[in-house]
């Protein structure tokens, strides 16, 4: 009997070290690798592909972003914010919607059957990559060779890029957009940093209405008043709320000096 309990009692303390284990790494967390600067905003959808024995789709951030702004797509368009929310179909698509706004051989090329015209992979292929070795059409290291660079992220300073007339996002495309006035963009907000020791935070609408709108960011994720939200560094870390976009797409919340600009007097 004796023996019979400490084996129960060995059990019980495997599983508490375990769950305690558990519980610290949780708490206190585990340093992730970097993703490299190419890799960065990748976002895999995979709805319906691989149950349909068809590879996933890799898509490229930094190409899009490029060409188009955030508030076209996730808005006008009705990507989601998270990869594969979205439930988005071959049909869809092929019927002018999601991808297949812009990928109608018009805007960009037509996902169809047989060899691009000019050689290499089915046009399929571009996009349902994912394990295979299908070599990209666009080169990250070219394109970042003229870019403005930024430590963490891309290593692209996306917003100086815009400024210096690099690039310029399309932010509409008549068939799904309409046109309004253009927006005038509120004040600078001044956010007080819950730690003492951290600068407080200079939040820019301009710089986020050229690429997000309003209709990105309010009412659904911010309130439409000030203070009508309140939210932790923890939360944004975790992927909520200014961590929606920093740390997938925008630059990381590791770059903390890039929203920490007050000096604290």
């Amino acid at each position: 009997m004796t023996r019979r309990y400490f084996q129960i009692a060995m059990v019980v303390a495997v599983v508490a070290v375990l769950a305690w284990s558990t519980a610290v790494s949780q708490t206190f967390g585990v340093r992730k690798p970097r993703p490299k600067p190419n890799e960065y905003g990748t976002t895999v959808i995979d709805n319906a592909s691989t149950a349909n024995q068809i590879a996933a789709v890799e898509f490229p951030h930094w190409l899009h972003r490029a060409n188009y702004t955030c508030r076209l797509c996730h808005v006008d368009i009705g990507f989601g914010m998270t990869a594969n929310e979205t439930g988005i179909t071959e049909d869809d698509n092929r019927h002018g919607m999601y991808c297949g706004t812009c990928h109608n051989g018009e805007i960009a090329f037509r996902c169809q059957e047989g060899k691009m015209a000019e050689g290499g992979p089915r046009s399929c292929d571009r996009c349902h990559s994912v394990g295979l070795e299908i070599e990209p059409k666009n080169d990250f290291y070219v394109f970042r060779e003229g870019m403005p660079r930024e430590r963490f992220g891309n290593g692209i300073d996306w917003v100086k890029a815009e400024d210096d007339g690099l690039i310029a996002p399309v932010d509409i495309i008549e068939s799904v957009s309409f046109r309004r006035p253009k927006l005038v963009n509120p004040n600078d907000e001044q956010l007080t940093a819950n730690e003492i020791t951290m600068p407080n935070i200079i939040f820019s609408h301009q710089k986020h209405t050229v690429w997000n709108g309003c209709e990105l960011c309010h009412p659904q994720i911010f309130g439409v008043t000030r203070g009508a939200t309140t939210y932790t560094m923890q939360e944004i870390f975790e992927g909520r709320f200014c961590g929606g976009c920093h740390s997938k797409v925008s630059f990381p919340t590791d770059d903390c000096q890039r929203c920490h600009t007050e000096p604290v007097v």
